[in-house]
């Protein structure tokens, strides 16, 4: 086997084995975006406690950057070392991450323990679809990534909830203490579950040699290069500052180093450019960027409007996350069948991101004065939209790409994505500060005023304020939301245009049109067919 050649590990399962592994993925992804998503409700109380609410938000930013720059690696290190082997790795080190979290003193601490943890992540949100491709047909492959899909919403509801129940009745610390042994637990699953790929014999140095090693580098070195400075422009940073300028020139050359590393010099690149020479892929990738950028944030920022803007206890504001990420399960799952039933994914991406645009839109009307009983029925619609196309956009996306490519492909899309939560992340934290400082009244007492810019994403105290004073404060915590709702509206608008680019023919390459049909128990036909051809060839020979 060449240095450019990669191993298939495609192993169609039996019915009852599948389901068995399947569930195993399942629990291991729903750790995952419980891990994820918990820490959101809890951020203000972190702030308080570790004496860094004015970057708390970097508990969420560095664990995405992190994502995002190791993203990359998965696909191609589980080409050449097996899913297996890379899933339950990155299973242990989520475990070993969460532990630390759990006995952070200080903010970088808890900072750079969330990144380990959000590498780990990474891993085994890309491997759990990339081992969902090996043991499916792409015609069944929208089924059942729906259903991973829907662990989205499931780990999404109960993360909340976890978090705010410890914070609440004990200490945030708890949440991490819980979730390092349940992704022990995952990986032992997994260990003895899934079946072990049938790999090649080959010597290490073979196998390390067919890693990217130099994309690995320039790829995480330049998106952190990059990332660091855009987060904190605005709030930490100076826009033309020294460090600003530097890091963001330094990491823009290690992107284009790393493009011309993988058009000219890789001989297995992480990312191979083929992939955007088609038009559609091009255009649902893009789509997942403008994902990344909308769906990361709202989780992070809707907790901070409900206990800011709105003064909503911990509890509560995990409870109001409930009807959004509850209907992405339900339309994850539904929509993923549909796809699988009709052979067919163009009008349910075209509903998702049309509905998802207007419920954008609606956010605009959450200010101090909303009802809950609105802002549940906008988010449940919301949840609904974001559901037809969180996994619809995955599947479609490989239905235009190779079958050598499944791999890199979920990898590109989950980088681009993860890059996309990153940036969110980053504009909105910025967008946020810098309205919320604006829209400060000028009356304010300076004392008061410092107060409030340290401790941006943490409303501080404000009963000892008189009740005008106290009002102006909050609208302005209002204001600054809704700077970062018009945003998202702009953004999640541009994947609607992006359709017009994405053509839908269907789900079955010919390469899995024999699979299925063996599957389907057509053996004889396809034996037949290879019989006739048998035939008429001969015949061919005999009238020469």
């Amino acid at each position: 086997m060449s240095p450019t050649e990669i191993h298939d590990q495609t192993n169609l399962l039996p019915k009852r084995q599948l389901i068995t592994v399947f569930a195993a993925l399942a629990f291991g992804l729903l750790v995952t975006f419980i891990d994820q998503n918990s820490i959101g409700v809890a951020l203000p109380t972190i702030g308080r406690e570790l004496n860094c609410a004015s970057t708390i938000e970097w508990a969420g930013t560095s664990s995405l950057i992190a994502n995002t720059a190791f993203q990359v690696l998965y696909g191609r290190l589980s080409d050449v070392f097996g899913r297996k082997a890379i899933m339950i790795g990155m299973l242990a080190i989520l475990a070993i991450g969460d532990l630390l979290c759990g006995f952070a003193k200080t903010g970088p601490q808890l900072y750079a323990f969330r990144g380990m943890s959000g590498m780990a992540n990474g891993g085994i949100m890309a491997l759990s679809m990339i081992i969902v491709s090996d043991i499916v047909t792409l015609k069944d492959r929208g089924k059942y990534q729906g259903i991973l899909g829907s662990m989205v919403g499931l780990g999404s509801t109960l993360g909340p909830f976890i978090a705010a129940g410890f914070t609440k009745h004990s200490s945030w610390r708890n949440t991490f203490h819980l979730l390092s042994p349940i992704s022990i637990l995952a990986a032992v699953v997994l260990f003895f579950k899934l079946p072990p790929q049938v790999m090649p014999k080959e010597d290490l140095r073979v196998m390390t040699a067919k890693v990217d090693w130099v994309g690995i580098i320039l790829s995480s070195g330049g998106t952190i290069l990059l990332l660091i400075p855009v987060s904190g422009i605005g709030s930490h940073f100076q826009v033309d500052s020294p460090l600003v300028i530097s890091m963001l020139t330094l990491g823009a050359v290690f992107l284009a180093a790393f493009v011309f590393n993988e058009w000219k010099l890789a001989k297995l690149p992480m990312i191979p450019l083929r992939l955007f020479k088609s038009g559609p892929l091009s255009a649902m990738l893009l789509q997942n960027l403008l994902i990344g950028i909308v769906w990361y944030s709202e989780l992070y920022f809707l907790p901070i409007y409900y206990q800011g803007a709105r003064q909503l206890s911990i509890t509560t504001s995990a409870a109001l996350l409930v009807p959004l990420v509850l209907s992405v399960s339900i339309a994850s799952a539904s929509s993923g069948l549909y796809i699988s039933r009709m052979n067919r994914y163009g009008e349910v991406i075209w509903i998702g991101f049309t509905l998802w645009t207007i419920t954008a839109g609606l956010h605009l009307l959450f200010d101090r004065t909303t009802s809950i009983v609105t802002i549940s029925i906008i988010l449940a619609f919301e949840g609904l939209a974001v559901g037809c196309v969180f996994q619809p956009t995955l599947v479609a996306a490989q239905a235009h790409s190779s079958k050598a490519d499944r791999a890199v492909v979920i990898s590109a899309r989950n980088f681009i994505r993860s890059l996309g939560g990153a940036i969110g992340l980053a504009i909105s934290s910025a967008i946020y500060s810098n309205s919320l400082h604006s829209h400060l009244p000028s009356s304010l007492p300076t004392s008061v005023a410092n107060t409030i810019r340290e401790s941006t994403f943490a409303t501080p105290n404000l009963a000892n304020l008189d009740i005008m004073t106290r009002n102006h404060i909050l609208n302005a915590y209002s204001s600054a939301s809704r700077s970062v709702f018009i945003m998202w509206v702009a953004v999640i608008g541009g994947c609607v245009v992006l359709m017009v680019f994405v053509k839908d023919h269907g789900l079955q390459r010919k390469e899995e049109q024999v699979e299925a049909r063996i599957e389907e128990g057509e053996c004889d036909v396809i034996s037949n067919e290879k019989s006739r051809e048998v035939v008429d060839g001969a015949e061919n020979i005999v009238r020469r």
